[in-house]
């Protein structure tokens, strides 16, 4: 596996990036959970699940659509490196099938009640869960330190500005979300990276209704 040295250029953006990661895992753990408690059929599991899934898709959106374009175009003429952002596309076209799947268990466990469906789903979560780990290690590990090593700061700070503007006209749970659940320094850490009137909006409008969603509260 290639590794590229790491030299931030924005740390807005780089917080951003690193942080949707724990973000991922945590809510795939909250729905392995509900499946092996056989409660992947209750409605706010659900609709936890919906907005995992849009995450991950404005994720895939970013990356695909906005990053890896910039980071092949600074490495061109270098094979490994651009070897590096075809895995990545690949990656993304390998967890399609799998986040299908969880989405028709899911169908079943709504359609069963809290003692149907739940093997099928746990099964799925399990392999999906798998995969998107083997993703976000290789992306940390490799693909993150390789923009981060050729991509300017002008660069990296237009990125900041396409997340920050995606955060305030369409996906305003995205900050949120991410600090969902986690400790205190870690949450400051990650809003102190956030310009002042994002925390504002986080905290007058944003984060209120994120919470009263209850997403994943069974």
């Amino acid at each position: 596996m290639e590794t590229f040295a790491v030299q931030p250029r924005d740390m807005t953006c780089h917080t951003l990036l690193y942080a949707a990661h724990h973000a991922f895992r945590r809510d795939l753990d909250r729905l392995a959970a509900a499946a092996a408690a056989g409660k992947g059929g209750a409605s706010h599991v659900r609709a936890g699940w919906e907005n995992l899934k849009e995450q991950i898709r404005l994720r895939q959106e970013l990356e695909d659509g906005w990053l890896w374009p910039r980071v092949e175009r600074a490495v061109a003429g270098r094979r490994a490196e651009r070897a590096v952002l075809e895995e990545m596309r690949a990656d993304h076209a390998r967890l399609a099938p799998l986040i299908a799947r969880v989405d028709e268990a899911m169908k079943g466990a709504a359609g069963q009640g809290a003692a149907g469906a739940g093997g099928d789903l746990s099964a799925a979560v399990r392999e999906l869960r798998e995969a998107l780990e083997r993703h976000l290690l290789h992306e940390e590990r490799s693909a993150l330190p390789l923009a981060e090593s050729v991509l300017a700061g002008a660069e990296w700070r237009a990125l900041a500005a396409e997340a920050r503007g995606r955060c305030e006209t369409g996906t305003p749970l995205f900050v949120p979300w991410v600090v969902d659940g986690i400790g205190p320094v870690e949450r400051s850490r990650f809003l102190t990276a956030l310009p002042k009137p994002l925390r504002e909006l986080n905290r007058v409008m944003w984060e209120p209704r994120y919470r009263k969603r209850r997403l994943w509260s069974i």
